[in-house]
């Protein structure tokens, strides 16, 4: 019987596979969320390299924050990376939920990076 660190894993692999085939050379906004914040980071997987982060632990963000873990902090989130993508040059990516659910907090960052301009 498979863990349940296990059946994330394939999900994880399985959704990254299809991100790959469908991305068309697009950066990915991949999204990690922990029980106590949540990190968003552009990623050209072609260089291998971070284009734009932005995280509920940033400083320009945390003091405004309650709390990392909630709904408000990952819009907050989804507005900064969407700003910080533009500051790079990237308008277009491909969203990347990791084996997440697209519901609530990551749905919040998903949104609000829609609204600052990303186009997914």
């Amino acid at each position: 019987m498979s863990s349940n660190l296990d059946l994330q894993a394939r999900r994880r692999a399985r959704l990254r596979y299809q991100l790959r085939q469908k991305s068309g050379g697009r950066p990915r906004l991949s999204v990690f969320r922990s029980g106590k914040h949540i990190y968003a980071q552009i990623i050209d997987d072609a260089q291998g390299c971070t284009l734009a982060a932005a995280s509920s632990l940033d400083k320009e963000l945390k003091s405004n924050l309650k709390t990392g873990a909630d709904k408000d902090a990952a819009a907050a989130v989804g507005k900064l990376i969407a700003a910080r993508s533009k500051e790079a040059g990237v308008t277009q990516v491909v969203f990347d939920r990791g084996s997440y659910l697209y519901h609530g907090r990551v749905k919040a960052l998903a949104e609000a990076a829609r609204e600052g301009g990303l186009d997914f």
